[in-house]
C-alpha cells in the first residue's frame, strides 16, 4: 500500500471562543487530542507522524516545520494546503507542539482558527485530516471546503 497523504475535513459543531496568539502547549487531553496553542490542537498520531517525515525530509525541527494553509480553489471554494517549510515566513504564526512546529499565515488562521489536526491510518486509507469547526460543508474529495 503506498503512502498516499489525503486531507479531509470534518465539520464540527458548537462555537470556539477567540483564542490568543499564542498560548503555552497543554498536556495532552483525553481522546488522544495532543498539546493545544493559539486555537489550533494536533493529535499524538499527527504529531508522531510530522516528526517522522520531517526526518525523512531532511527538515530541520529548529528551523522548519509543517506549514497549514486555506487556499482559494477546489470544489466547495476553498482548499487546504499542508507541506513542509524550511523557515517561517516574516507574519506567521508560530506554534509548537513537542517540538513540532506548525507555521500558519494571517489569511489562513482565519479559517483554521479552532481546527484539529489529526492522522488516520486505517486498512482503507490513511492521512491527514483537517476537523474544522469554520468549515460548513465540504465535497466529496474531502480537500475543499466553504466557511
Amino acid at each position: 500500500m503506498a503512502n498516499v497523504v489525503t486531507i479531509e475535513t470534518k465539520p464540527a459543531g458548537g462555537a470556539v471562543a477567540a483564542q490568543p496568539q499564542y498560548a503555552p502547549p497543554q498536556a495532552p487531553a483525553a481522546g488522544g487530542v495532543g498539546p493545544t496553542a493559539g486555537g489550533l490542537q494536533v493529535t499524538e498520531k499527527a504529531i508522531k507522524r510530522i516528526r517522522a517525515a520531517m526526518a525523512k525530509e531532511s527538515v530541520s525541527p529548529q528551523e522548519g516545520g509543517l506549514r497549514l494553509g486555506v487556499m482559494g480553489g477546489g470544489c466547495s471554494g476553498l482548499s487546504y494546503s499542508i507541506k513542509f517549510d524550511t523557515r517561517p515566513r516574516e507574519r506567521d504564526r508560530i506554534y509548537e507542539f513537542d517540538g513540532v512546529r506548525v507555521f500558519v499565515d494571517p489569511k489562513s488562521f482565519l479559517y483554521l482558527n479552532g481546527m484539529t489536526l489529526d492522522y488516520e491510518e486505517t486498512l482503507m486509507r490513511q492521512g491527514f485530516n483537517f476537523i474544522n469547526p469554520n468549515s460548513k460543508r465540504s465535497c466529496g474529495c474531502g480537500s475543499s471546503f466553504s466557511s
